[in-house]
């Protein structure tokens, strides 16, 4: 049976996000940088202006919307959450076989954490009320990103359950470098289509960091701290 290691690097049992501080900071500073975006975008402030001006030359970009609708699709519940599902599927048999005590715990988490993404994201898209580009009408709630974020949780639930069993520093590396770049394209291809203006994204980001540090907390048995 493998055994717990230190908490604090990839590709330990339990499966952890690097070191816990940096981890935590990240949470901290997402969290603050949130609130930041969210009172620019609330009383249309000089940040939402250059987002919008940023949104509009992205939209009439040279990437192809064919390509771009692709991308977007990737934070798409119907593809996001049956991706997750395998994994967690894949996550719990592993540690039942290894013996692992409680072995539901970490995939039974990482499904909660998922299913908090809506009750998280919908109340403040009706709170904020921000409008859409063009293309999208007169609508509002389109901040933060409800794909943006499903998209940045699930794979990094996903990322997180799966490290501790690959092997190799140098294949962890590529994996999480494959996620960071997975959800750059989300994001390009949520603002070329026009779906979502950049900072919708960014603001589904900062969540689905303090949503993963949550999840990593009581994946490490304690509450989360700062």
């Amino acid at each position: 049976m493998r055994q717990t290691g230190q908490i604090g690097r990839l590709g330990t049992t339990p499966p952890v996000p690097g070191r816990p501080i940096i981890f935590r900071w990240a949470a901290v500073l997402s969290t603050l940088f949130f609130l930041f975006l969210t009172w620019q975008i609330a009383v249309g402030g000089a940040l939402r202006r250059a987002d919008e001006r940023l949104g509009d030359a992205i939209g009439s970009s040279g990437l192809s919307k064919r390509a771009a609708e692709l991308l977007a699709d990737l934070g798409n519940i119907t593809v996001a959450l049956p991706v997750l599902a395998a994994v967690l599927g894949y996550a719990a048999w592993r540690a039942r076989r290894d013996g692992v005590p409680r072995w539901w715990t970490r995939p039974g988490t990482a499904a909660l954490t998922m299913t908090a993404v809506p009750l998280l994201v919908v109340p403040i898209k009706e709170t904020v009320a921000r409008t859409g580009p063009a293309v999208m009408g007169p609508g509002t709630g389109f901040y933060p990103s409800g794909h943006a974020t499903t998209a940045a949780v699930a794979y990094g639930a996903c990322l997180l359950l799966l490290l501790p069993y690959v092997r190799g520093a140098y294949v962890r590396r590529e994996l999480v470098i494959g996620y960071t770049v997975l959800n750059a394209a989300v994001g390009l291809g949520l603002v070329r289509r026009g779906y979502h203006w950049p900072l919708d994204v960014v603001g589904g980001w900062c969540l689905s960091v303090v949503l993963l540090y949550v999840m990593c907390a009581v994946w490490a048995g304690r509450a989360p701290r700062g």
